[in-house]
């Protein structure tokens, strides 16, 4: 048995060519809308311990810068009798510096102060020119040069005296009586001052040589021999009726060392004494007296 021929078979034919491969474009998503997602929630760090019972502002945290001071308000009211308090900034040793400083300068303050009213270790020392305040001025008093005029003795004479760091005094004051007279027919007194702290030279002036822009029935002789200045000061207001009244006083100051020995009478209808001295006569009995008393205040 024959076999049947083979059949050619067909030439190859060449693959067919792939096109190239083009790389893909992404694009992009649509967009979709954010979903919120809850805060991770992180422990809670300690806080360092402060002075302040509560939360400060003023406390810096751990973390992050710390806070700005706080700056005083320039126009506040400022508490009386405290300075004001310094300008944030610097170191803790600075501020220490400067209330330092002003501590200082206040307490520099009231020193001078004091010196200034009480005086300092140069004050000069009193000058009192060996004066002593008597306790009973009355026992040193001289008054003799009127004992012709009133003879009775005073048997309660009034005295006191003061004795004091800046001062020491002592008074006396005596009734005159005529012979016969129930009752004082003039007054007499005596005063005694030592000025221990401040020399009383401008105020005594002042005082005596003007006495009568104060009081304009008064007249005022400046007088010498008695100290450093003295003064006699007499009033007349009779004018020859049987009223009114007569005084003199004579004012001494021997450094600083004061003094004055008064007179006056006064005239009415009721007293008994019609015809009291001159102010003339008594001015002299004054000087006689004065300089008598200012030997025994030195003894």
């Amino acid at each position: 048995m024959s076999t049947p021929p083979e059949q050619p078979q067909p030439p190859l034919q060449p693959e067919p060519q792939q096109p190239p491969t083009t790389p893909a474009i992404a694009t992009p998503p649509a967009a979709t809308p954010p979903v919120a997602t809850p805060p991770v929630a992180t422990p809670p760090v300690a806080m360092p311990p402060t002075a302040y019972p509560y939360p400060n502002p003023q406390s810096p945290g751990v973390y992050g810068p710390p806070a700005i001071p706080v700056q005083p308000n320039p126009y506040a009211p400022q508490i009386p009798g405290m300075p004001p308090a310094p300008g944030a900034g610097g170191s803790g040793a600075g501020r220490a510096v400067l209330w330092v400083v002003v501590g200082a300068v206040i307490a520099s303050a009231f020193w001078a102060g004091g010196v200034f009213i009480l005086g300092g270790d140069d004050s000069p020392a009193a000058d009192l020119r060996g004066y002593t305040a008597k306790s009973n001025l009355c026992s040193s008093v001289d008054y003799s040069s009127f004992k012709n005029e009133y003879p009775e003795d005073d048997t309660s004479p009034v005295h006191n005296d003061l004795k004091q760091d800046a001062l020491d005094q002592s008074y006396c004051s005596i009734s005159l009586k005529k012979t016969g007279s129930s009752y004082s027919d003039a007054y007499f007194s005596v005063e005694v001052d030592l000025h221990k702290v401040t020399d009383p030279g401008p105020e005594f002036t002042a005082q005596w040589e003007n006495y009568n822009e104060r009081y304009s029935d008064y007249d005022v002789e400046k007088v010498t021999g008695f100290g450093d200045e003295a003064y006699l000061v007499t009033e007349d207001t009779t004018n020859g009726t049987t009223s009114g009244s007569r005084a003199a006083t004579l004012a001494v100051r021997d450094g600083w060392m004061t003094y004055e020995m008064s007179w006056s009478a006064y005239l009415s209808s009721y007293d008994d004494d019609k015809d009291p001295p001159q102010v003339d006569e008594v001015s002299g009995w004054l000087k006689t007296d004065t300089e008598s008393t200012l030997e025994k205040l030195k003894s």
